[in-house]
């Protein structure tokens, strides 16, 4: 048997069929082409969060049972995929299954494969938006919960009755903003639901791709919501670079830049970052946070490949102010020892 050395080449010879999404900093799909240039260390992982890739693989075989495998494997200092804990991932799938991957994998083995040290738990935001893609992707319906979410976010149950939503039912009807009547429900229940079910429904839109319409809504919001509730609606615009430019503007003018907002902007909407001004805005408002919080961000959003160079050139900026320039001399001495 040829020497199996990634997870696409061993999921191919075990004959099943499956998909990859990133559950790092968004819950994104990844296609194949994507996965398989990951795999092959021929391009950096994309969304790199802490130093790991983080990512969920559903698969399944001719009986249509799906398994899914959440991993967290770590990246190198290029941000490519370190080979020796796949490898060391795979060999532990070999051994439960007798070195043939042609072999059904039971539930008792699934339970053991679960429990390695490569697997995480995702956020209960982040794992029912990725169960809500992954029952629309496969043609299956939506949870249990998705009926009365849809009639609360309607109007058909009394905005006090909110306690009674579950946060599955609230990612059903995200996930399937394109179908019916969906996305009008959702523009009307920022007017007319409980902020607890708003903050929800930012929750998981901020891993969705919204439309001008919601955005433009969500936008409004964010520009009259209290300030402790501005970065959510600001992660919910993750998708349109163009409304997290205004969120970001508007919350620069006034002075809201705090560590919430920072680390909302690092872990969603790092897309405005590729702007040569607001990238400076953000750099001078993290200076004026702790040095270790400076620190930890910065080397956060530079592993990320589409911010990198930009990122290191700002570091040789002469036209910094002296606070940025003070960081940037601790995260050189923290970098050091």
């Amino acid at each position: 048997m040829t020497e199996i050395t990634t997870l696409s080449q061993f999921l191919t010879t075990a004959k099943t069929q499956f998909q990859v999404y990133d559950l790092g900093r968004r819950v994104q799909h990844i296609d194949m082409l994507a996965f398989h240039q990951i795999e092959s260390l021929a391009t950096p992982y994309p969304y790199p969060i802490q130093g790991h890739a983080q990512f969920a693989i559903v698969f399944w075989d001719t009986s249509q049972q799906h398994f899914i495998w959440f991993l967290k494997l770590a990246l190198d200092e290029q941000g490519l995929l370190s080979p020796a804990p796949r490898s060391q991932f795979i060999e532990m799938i070999l051994a439960a299954l007798g070195q043939d991957p042609t072999q059904p994998l039971s539930d008792e083995q699934q339970e053991r494969l679960a429990n390695n040290p490569f697997n995480f738990k995702p956020s209960q935001e982040k794992l029912a938006v990725f169960n809500a893609l992954v029952r629309k992707q496969l043609g299956q319906r939506a949870s249990s919960q998705y009926e009365f979410a849809l009639q609360y976010l309607s109007g058909q149950v009394a905005p006090t009755q909110w306690q009674h939503i579950g946060m599955q039912g609230i990612a059903d009807v995200c996930a399937r903003v394109n179908e019916l009547d969906h996305e009008q429900h959702l523009v009307s229940s920022f007017d007319a639901s409980a902020i607890e079910v708003q903050i929800a429904l930012c929750q998981c839109l901020e891993h969705l791709k919204v439309s001008d319409t919601l955005a433009n809504k969500i936008l409004t919001k964010l520009q009259d919501a209290a300030p402790e509730h501005q970065a959510y609606f600001l992660r919910a615009l993750a998708s349109s670079t163009k409304h997290s430019q205004q969120a970001f503007e508007h919350l620069h003018r006034q002075s809201y830049l705090d560590a919430n907002a920072l680390i909302s902007i690092a872990g969603r909407s790092w897309s405005i970052l590729k702007h040569d001004s607001s990238r400076r805005v953000y750099l001078e408002a993290l200076a004026l946070q702790p040095q270790a919080f400076f620190n930890q961000v910065f080397a956060d959003i530079v592993a990320i490949p589409s911010l990198r160079n930009q990122l290191l050139g700002e570091l040789r900026n002469p036209n910094r102010s002296v606070q940025l320039s003070q960081a940037i001399g601790g995260l050189f001495k923290a970098t050091s020892k």
